[in-house]
């Protein structure tokens, strides 16, 4: 008989947004004549970038030559796409990277979720908290959290970012051997210094933990002296993978394409201690288990990066960044307490005294037809709040603050 992997059975039944799925469209059977505004899972409403449409439209004419046919293609990515990465988010920040240390993928949900199939099942974790469910989820998964314990996981070591200290995560209360960061933050849209991100890398360096970048959204960052990458910090590259996604910087939710970076300085340990390059580790995983992005979809992605793509792209988180901007004041106008908004697309907001997340949610959708995303999804330091996101389209978002301040007030 086939053996299951039981640390699956360890998991709750359903994905946060898949739960909340299943809420709206009971509301929706219910209330069939309502406009639900959708504020709460965090996928874009503004069409691709022309450049990058013309981009895939030339692309998908190549495949229809002999002569400019492409089938597999490398694993790691095509070079001129690679190549782009590099040019342009990289090098204009004095970070210098080879390019068999950027490997192209179908986005970063998918690479910080597989990044797990390098390492030992019995490293212990970090997370900031809250947290994006993947990194929880997909340790678990592989037998790394330990087992659940008053909405904690045994092996999982949780660091608070709340507003009593500001969102910004103290060291760990114990060591770890890997560390999962995300910034600009999802949930909470807040942000870390220099400053800041360089306690953790030396931390870091000091005790030889792995730390795990999310930058997914770092092109929303509007402060000047905000880092963009964990590379910005020296030494950052001997500790630290970093996971990029075009799925929020050019809205390609729907066309999957990221890429995640595996320094060669960067190495593991053996049981014996011996170092191991983790470079060399992904390579080989994903030649066996990823096929690499399609070729269309890496001409798009390569679009990105020329003059026109580039103006093109701004506008759209313009736009996006516009709506948290109208978000952000229309809730503090309504008396309650909202962060992030301003380097990222998220706003955390605090739920009225006495709710609590899921309550908050619920009677958001069922009184003014918004839906979010209850904080406690993120992990236990999310009770009491709640996730909207600003990538709507800009009526909704103008009616969704018109709706929610009669509401309030």
């Amino acid at each position: 008989m086939a053996l299951i992997n039981e640390h699956f059975l360890k998991l709750p039944d359903n994905y946060l947004f898949s739960d909340i799925a299943k809420k709206v469209n009971s509301f929706k059977v219910t209330h069939p004549k309502e406009k639900i505004i959708r504020l709460g899972i965090g996928d874009v409403t503004q069409p691709l970038a022309p450049a990058v449409v013309d981009a895939m439209h030339k692309a998908v004419e190549d495949m229809t030559s002999k002569d400019t046919f492409h089938g597999y293609g490398p694993e790691q990515g095509y070079s001129f796409l690679i190549d782009a990465i590099i040019k342009n988010d990289y090098t204009p920040r004095g970070i210098t990277l080879e390019p068999s240390e950027v490997f192209v993928s179908d986005g970063a949900k998918s690479d910080t979720g597989n990044i797990g199939d390098i390492l030992r099942h019995d490293n212990s974790i970090g997370v900031t908290d809250p947290v994006y469910p993947v990194y929880i989820d997909s340790n678990v998964m592989s037998g790394r959290a330990g087992v659940l314990e008053s909405g904690k996981w045994s092996n999982v070591v949780y660091i608070p970012c709340t507003a009593e200290n500001g969102f910004i995560p103290d060291l760990p209360s114990r060591r770890v051997d890997i560390l999962y960061l995300c910034y600009p933050n999802n949930p909470t849209g807040t942000t870390l210094s220099k400053d800041e991100l360089k306690k953790w890398v030396n931390y870091a360096l000091a005790n030889d933990v792995l730390i795990m970048y999310d930058a997914a959204y770092e092109a929303y960052i509007q402060n000047p002296e905000t880092p963009h990458s964990i590379y910005e910090i020296k030494g950052a590259k001997k500790v630290a993978i970093e996971f990029r996604s075009f799925s929020k910087t050019a809205g390609f939710t729907g066309v999957r394409c990221g890429y995640t970076v595996v320094p060669k300085e960067l190495n593991g340990f053996t049981l014996e201690g011996k170092r191991v390059q983790l470079n060399k580790l992904w390579n080989r995983r994903q030649c066996t288990k990823f096929n690499g992005a399609s070729y269309i979809t890496q001409r798009g992605a390569e679009a990105i990066y020329t003059p026109e793509g580039k103006e093109q792209v701004q506008k759209t988180i313009n736009y996006y960044m516009s709506n948290a901007r109208i978000m952000k004041e229309g809730i503090q106008k309504c008396g309650l307490e909202a962060y992030g908004g301003e380097d990222a697309p998220y706003l955390w907001i605090k739920a009225p005294k006495g709710l609590t997340s899921w309550k908050f949610f619920e009677k958001l959708l069922y009184e003014v037809y918004i839906v979010g995303t209850p904080g406690v999804g993120f992990g236990p330091s999310g009770e009491g709040y709640l996730r909207l996101t600003a990538f709507g389209d800009r009526d909704d978002t103008l009616e969704a603050m018109a709706r929610l301040k009669k509401w309030m007030l």
